[in-house]
């Protein structure tokens, strides 16, 4: 009689799945190994902010009676002022607040944006300027303007911050005159470059007290002052100028 192991016939059977299982792991792990791996990285290019144009409108109204303004200086800068009561005027200002020339004063180095109206602002008319910049710095502004009937008077402003001014938001300013203190205000013949003498405009020599200040107004001829040039038609109130600044892009 024939018989058979049992046992070893089991033990044959349950090697084979044994035997491919271990196949499989074998082949799953050398799949593993080939993309385990770490892919190169990926420079990620640097963000390029595109330059941003700042543009605005000025409108300066003036509200003499007879007093022409000379043409209007403005300026786009950092934090900076022109000029500071109770501090000598810079020459660039005394050019302009003697002579209404201002031309030494837009070239002025911390300026990043100028503009400057083409002529004078008469009494009781406007002008509107334009500057534009692609410099994030130039948020602060300055305007000035001469009163030409006057020995040495100015208005306007300095490092005002529009930095928070939004597309098409406006805001006005009422300025008062100010005394450059580079020239003595006697009203005197040949001293006052505008049309009520058209003398000469600015002299280096500084004869006054050499610190800006508020002016104390026009006192003129019919106000007893008999070697005075000017008229009452000539003195003004404040504020002389309004000034409008509106964002436009």
């Amino acid at each position: 009689m024939l018989t058979f192991n049992t046992q070893k016939k089991n033990t044959i059977k349950l090697a084979k799945p044994l035997l491919i299982a271990g196949l499989l792991t074998l082949g799953l792990a050398a799949c593993s190994d080939n993309h385990n791996d770490t892919p190169p990285a990926v420079e990620t290019p640097p963000v390029v902010e595109t330059p941003m144009e700042y543009s605005y409108s000025l409108t300066l109204s003036n509200l003499t009676y007879a007093q022409p303004l000379s043409p209007v200086a403005v300026s786009l800068h950092g934090d900076a002022k022109m000029w500071q009561v109770g501090q000598a005027a810079s020459v660039a200002l005394e050019k302009l607040a003697e002579g209404g020339d201002n031309a030494d004063f837009i070239a002025l180095e911390n300026n990043l944006a100028t503009a400057t109206a083409e002529g004078p602002t008469l009494p009781g008319t406007s002008v509107t300027v334009n500057i534009s910049t692609m410099d994030r710095a130039a948020t602060y502004l300055t305007v000035a303007t001469m009163l030409v009937n006057t020995n040495d008077a100015f208005s306007g402003l300095t490092g005002v911050d529009i930095s928070t001014l939004t597309l098409n938001q406006e805001k006005s300013w009422r300025l008062n005159v100010y005394d450059s203190g580079t020239e003595q205000n006697n009203e005197a013949a040949g001293t006052i470059p505008g049309p009520a003498d058209g003398g000469v405009g600015y002299d280096s020599t500084r004869d006054d007290i050499d610190l800006v200040g508020y002016h104390s107004g026009v006192v003129s001829k019919d106000d007893g002052l008999p070697s005075s040039v000017l008229t009452q038609a000539h003195r003004f109130d404040n504020p002389a100028v309004k000034l409008t600044i509106t964002r436009t892009k």
